[in-house]
């Protein structure tokens, strides 16, 4: 994967944009093992059960093939796409856990995990804690701005794939951040450094430059 600085996108070198994949198991297959730990992680940012960061990176996938035809690369990068969904899919359990005749459904229908495979989540569980802390304390801010700022220093997309995610401007997204900034500066030291390569930090929750084409 390389990046393409003057926009600030993440440029793929696999063939196939979702539409294609979705078309073709092996191509599927691809775009699967590319997006899988990251659709993975951010999961378990937002959830506190091995079963249930299962479910919910399987809905996100199934959610891709339901969904590949609206995807437009002229609207942003195919990484920022799938976060939008994994976003939708997330928002959706919030609201069916929510709903206490949901959950009991949930539980009676629940798929069985492999021993192994909850030992794997736990563990991606237990690496996504500080995550989670930090997505805590972005709970006072409004949604908009909150939205903005935990894709950005939490999930560690650059604010042209959380604009293209939101589906709002850039624009729109750079006010959001820099007012979601300002709120949090009083209390920017308690964040913990955000996971993933480009390493936010509460420096960059005070206004530093990274990740922000």
């Amino acid at each position: 994967m390389k990046r393409n600085d003057d926009e600030g996108i993440r440029v793929t070198g696999n063939r196939g944009g979702p539409a294609e994949a979705a078309c073709d198991p092996q191509l599927f297959e691809e775009f699967y093992r590319r997006h899988v730990d990251a659709m993975t992680s951010f999961v378990a940012r937002r959830v506190t059960d091995a079963h249930t960061v299962a479910d919910l990176t399987a809905e996100i996938f199934l959610a891709v093939l339901d969904s590949a035809d609206t995807y437009r690369p002229s609207r942003g990068s195919e990484t920022a796409w799938l976060y939008g969904i994994a976003r939708n899919v997330v928002s959706s359990e919030y609201r069916r856990v929510a709903r206490e005749a949901e959950r009991v459904r949930r539980v009676s229908g629940r798929r069985l995990l492999e021993a192994d495979d909850i030992v794997r989540l736990e563990d991606k569980l237990d690496a996504q804690s500080p995550a989670r802390r930090a997505l805590a304390a972005l709970e006072r801010l409004p949604p908009g701005e909150r939205a903005v700022l935990e894709l950005i220093v939490v999930d560690q997309l650059t604010v042209t794939e959380a604009a293209a995610a939101l589906g709002i401007r850039r624009t729109t997204a750079r006010v959001r951040l820099h007012r979601a900034r300002k709120a949090l500066r009083p209390e920017a030291a308690g964040l913990p450094p955000g996971p993933g390569a480009r390493g936010a930090s509460p420096t960059f929750v005070n206004g530093g430059t990274g990740g922000e084409a």
